[in-house]
């Protein structure tokens, strides 16, 4: 038999952005779902909370695992993995009809499904695949993608649960989802770029102790901690929280979708700004900023008019801190091991999401008020400001070999 053709880059970047557009698009329209499941079948809003902290959770587990795998044997093997769990997590969910079956549903096939098929998995592939010199371009392009899904799946998601309820709903999204694993095909590694100073003759074990031992490392865990935090609780909660303050769930959808659509702007910006200056500023600026913007909205008598401003504020900063933060994973260890290095970044993001998602509907269920989450969302980005401005990006010094 034939070899497998690998596909040029230009091919990879499509394929990829597809898996992101599909699998971000597609979580990203849980919070629709959380009121008419929890009304069905009985549940306070924790019950839907914690399922997607699980799943939060699970993803940034098991990211340093599934970027180790797709580091060795490349990322086709494990995106077409995730893409079948995902799909089967969405037909589980849609006949859950218990906290746990709803927890298993969303927190382990869907988590497990999220941690094959975003971010991590796809940057390592790319990052391998485009030089230094357009790796940052390329990553906010791809970053773009998954904004695109947001923005465009959401709509559809709203028009289903409309027009023939959440069960069918999900059944449907699940079918789109499954398209990710013929796509999967369309990625795969093409080898590495650059010097030494790149990784490419770095061990896993000297990969792992030589980040575990620089300082910015940790340092970008703790930002992407608030980052996780606020993105998941907002993407779960939002709709819920308009609502409660008098507006419809046609508010919660459009302003849903107008994050993902100004997303696509704000991804592709923070591609583009990365390759020309600091991402670690720039980072803080995106953090500073998100705080400014909750502040506000919380401070003032809340409209339809005044949640779409929101709405697209924060969508312009939602993804961004992403392409950034793997630049600088990239720009400082290399990319031989981009996935896995990424992968235990993210573990601190998804911690955040974890704690974003459960504690917005433990709050909630207790005090019946959002406004202790805004305001522990807020000092998060006071501290994600602090914390990033000091990480030192150059390339760690390695020796050259003889």
């Amino acid at each position: 038999m034939p070899a497998f053709r690998k596909p040029g880059p230009a091919a990879m970047l499509v394929c990829a952005s597809l898996i992101l557009t599909l699998s971000l698009g597609t979580r990203h329209s849980f919070g629709l779902f959380l009121q008419p499941m929890s009304m069905a079948n009985g549940w306070g809003r924790e019950v839907f909370g914690f399922a997607v902290a699980v799943q939060n959770l699970l993803w940034g587990l098991s990211q340093p695992a599934t970027g180790m795998l797709a580091d060795r044997f490349g990322a086709r093997r494990v995106l077409f993995t995730g893409g079948l769990l995902f799909a089967l997590g969405l037909v589980f969910m849609a006949n859950s009809t218990t906290a746990l079956g709803l927890t298993l549903a969303i927190g382990v096939f869907v988590g497990l499904g999220m941690s094959c098929t975003s971010f991590n998995i796809v940057f390592g592939a790319l990052g391998r695949a485009y030089s230094a010199e357009k790796r940052s371009v390329v990553l906010g392009i791809s970053s773009a993608a998954g904004s695109f899904g947001q923005f465009a799946l959401l709509p559809l998601a709203l028009f289903l649960i409309s027009g023939m309820g959440w069960y069918a709903a999900l059944i449907a999204l699940s079918l789109g989802v499954a398209l990710m694993m013929p796509a999967s095909f369309g990625v795969a590694d093409r080898g590495y770029h650059g010097t030494p100073a790149a990784g490419a003759g770095v061990s896993l074990k000297q990969a792992l102790a030589e980040a575990f031992r620089h300082k910015g490392f940790w340092l970008l865990g703790v930002g992407y901690f608030a980052c996780g935090f606020q993105v998941v609780f907002i993407g779960t909660h939002f709709p819920a929280f308009l609502m409660d303050q008098g507006l419809t769930a046609r508010d919660g959808t459009i302003s849903l979708a107008l994050i993902g659509l100004f997303n696509i702007f704000g991804s592709y910006l923070a591609g583009q700004l990365g390759g020309r200056f600091s991402k670690t500023y720039l980072l803080s600026g995106v953090y500073a900023a998100r705080g400014v913007a909750i502040a506000l909205l919380i401070s003032f008598p809340l409209t339809p008019a005044s949640a779409y401003l929101f709405a697209a504020t924060m969508g312009f900063l939602w993804l961004g801190t992403v392409p950034l933060t793997n630049g600088v994973v990239a720009g400082i260890f290399g990319v031989k091991h981009l996935a896995m290095l990424s992968g235990f970044v993210f573990f601190f993001h998804q911690l955040g999401s974890f704690f974003g998602g459960w504690l917005g509907g433990y709050i909630f269920d207790h005090t019946g008020s959002y406004r202790i989450v805004w305001l522990i969302a807020i000092a998060l980005s006071v501290i994600s400001v602090v914390v990033n401005l000091p990480i030192d990006e150059r390339p760690v010094t390695r020796p050259v070999p003889a």
